[in-house]
């Protein structure tokens, strides 16, 4: 036994999509950061002191960008906030920092390094905010297609690749023209849309049944990744500036490809170090044979089915306002605590990044929950995926609505929207596993299908706040736009418990219906000592009910039950999956 690894194939898999996630989520979210400094803070434009003018010729009337300190008691504090807004510019703008290579060639050019910052308004920054999610619906479904046909080695790493080294044009396009921070911005969304869809084909190769729930918390390395960050880039912006951190991002998003290519395969089988038993008991939990492998090639992709398929369209309502709810918090964060509360950058960076902290935690809990509910018989699958999707939406909706009303309390607001980003881990045992579950197979296809709807709120969202909030940064104006996130949060949440379905639909394989369910029993029966445990697929008749003494001389086994006899599979390798 000397010879077996001390860690599984499928752990170190989890870790490096865990990473890879950090450095997508990390692509979408650097600029929410850095644009709280980018932007100038006095203007003719757009003055963040609180005197806004969106021309020169408009009288300076405008609310006060720390509307919780100024509103309070404006005849008082006027002075105080001028005051106060004239050091924190000085500080973040004149303390002695490392200049960026940018701005020293800037300079040597004789150019305008914009050491007072960019002069974008609210509507402008929303617009560069969202771009990302521009292009981004429109590799959704190809990203699904591109990992079938190609792998998602290939298409999640060169699209974590690209869209890092992208990072590295980013500070000097946005000193060129935000314009073309703009395109560049959508450029990086269309590339990093086919990540995603691709990473689920890969769980539908790797992961049996039992252990996706626990695999998906993977997907929340985007949260760890946002927690982490969102300081992080807090802290190189207060040391260095803005520009050093689209610098790290190309330089992380480096280190981690070179560890994909060389840790990370398609499949058990095209894995060269992966043990034997490893891979025979992935490929015995999910029906995978000779025979099933030259039929996948063989076997066209049931368009017309999955789009009229009802469980697929539930699936997306509920990952429509998760995603929803998500990056509005997510993107607006660090505008809402500093236009409102008026902490600095930070402190800002910090106080978004905690509730992705929590956003990981509560995923990993619920799906270590969800997978022992199922592997116990507990709980029906749809039922668990049910239980997520309460808390990831309906849940989630209530805390947001707290939010909305939590006004100046900045310890409430605080709470609130830590509660309700955290509620959105369930997802990960909710909408996000229910497409795996429904099929396998085509479990790409089908997240690049939902992926293309649900990425609209990316940039509907911004937009919606940009508009709500244009001259206007009040305590009234936040609160539509989070009323507005949590009535979807709630109404698609309640549509979710009532229709959601993720039992494993006919169209995912050629095999018969009987097949099928008798293939995944082989990991439901499966018991933590690695036996299989010769039991009959209940057909909803109890055994109970039927006469123990047949007088028919006919077996009193339920009909139509299927036995799984303990030799088509093989014993669980000691290293069970972990992720930690």
């Amino acid at each position: 036994m000397g010879n077996e690894p001390k860690v599984n194939a499928r752990t170190v898999l989890w870790y490096l999509v865990f990473v890879g996630f950090a450095v997508n989520y990390m692509i979408r979210i650097n600029m929410n950061i850095t644009i709280v400094t980018m932007v100038k803070l006095t203007g003719s434009k757009s003055s963040r002191s609180g005197n806004v003018n969106l021309t020169e010729n408009v009288p300076q009337q405008q609310p006060k960008l720390y509307a919780c300190f100024v509103d309070q008691n404006e005849s008082s504090l006027e002075q105080h906030k001028s005051g106060k807004i004239s050091a924190l510019t000085s500080k973040l703008r004149n303390s002695p920092k490392i200049k960026s290579p940018e701005k020293i060639l800037l300079d040597a050019l004789e150019l305008d390094s914009k050491e007072d910052g960019f002069q974008w308004d609210e509507y402008e920054q929303g617009l560069i905010l969202g771009a990302f999610f521009w292009l981004h619906w429109i590799t959704q479904v190809p990203g699904g297609v591109l990992a079938r046909k190609y792998g998602t080695k290939l298409v999640f790493g060169l699209s974590n690749a690209i869209g890092c080294w992208l990072c590295f044009l980013m500070p000097m396009v946005s000193y060129w023209d935000y314009r073309v921070l703009i395109f560049l911005r959508a450029l990086q969304g269309l590339i990093c849309g086919v990540a995603w869809p691709a990473m689920h084909h890969m769980a539908g190769q790797w992961i049996p049944p039992n252990e996706r729930s626990k695999f998906v918390t993977a997907y929340l390395g985007s949260s760890v990744g946002v927690a982490l960050n969102f300081p992080l880039f807090g802290y190189i912006i207060s040391w260095s500036s803005w520009e050093y951190v689209f610098h790290f991002c190309g330089i992380f998003g480096s280190v981690w490809y070179i560890a994909w290519l060389y840790l990370v395969y398609d499949s058990p089988a095209e894995h060269p170090r992966i043990h034997p038993k490893e891979r025979e008991y992935i490929e015995s939990s999910l029906g995978i044979t000779e025979k099933s492998k030259s039929l996948e090639h063989q076997q066209p992709t049931p368009w017309r089915k999955m789009i009229l398929s009802k469980p697929m369209w539930i699936t997306v309502i509920a990952q429509w306002a998760g995603i929803w709810g998500l990056f509005t918090l997510m993107t607006q964060a660090p505008s809402y605590f500093n236009y409102i509360h008026g902490w600095d950058i930070k402190m800002t960076g910090i106080l978004s990044g905690i509730p992705h902290l929590c956003r990981m935690m509560f995923a990993y809990c619920v799906s270590v929950v969800g997978d022992y509910l199922l592997k116990r018989n507990l709980m029906s699958r749809t039922n668990v995926r049910k239980m997520g999707g309460a808390f990831c939406c309906l849940v989630n909706g209530i805390f947001v609505l707290g939010l909305a009303y939590s006004g100046c309390n900045a310890t409430m607001a605080i709470l609130f929207l830590t509660l309700a980003t955290m509620m959105h881990g369930a997802v990960s045992t909710g909408p996000l596993a229910n497409i795996i579950d429904m099929s396998p197979k085509f479990a790409g296809i089908l997240l690049g299908i939902s992926g293309m709807i649900t990425v609209i709120p990316g940039f509907v969202s911004p937009i919606i706040v940009g508009i709500l909030t244009l001259g206007n940064q009040t305590v009234q104006q936040w609160q539509y736009v989070f009323l507005i996130s949590s009535g979807m949060l709630i109404v698609c949440g309640i549509l979710y418990m009532l229709f959601a379905d993720s039992t494993l639909q006919t169209w995912n394989s050629m095999e018969t219906t009987d097949a099928l369910d008798a293939r995944e029993l082989v990991s439901l029966k499966l018991n933590p000592d690695g036996e299989l445990k010769e039991k009959p697929i209940s057909t909803g008749i109890d055994p109970e009910s039927i006469p123990a003494n047949n007088t028919n001389g006919e077996s009193n086994e339920a009909p139509n039950s299927v036995l799984v006899p303990s030799d088509l599979v093989s014993e669980q390798p000691e290293n069970s999956f972990k992720t930690s």
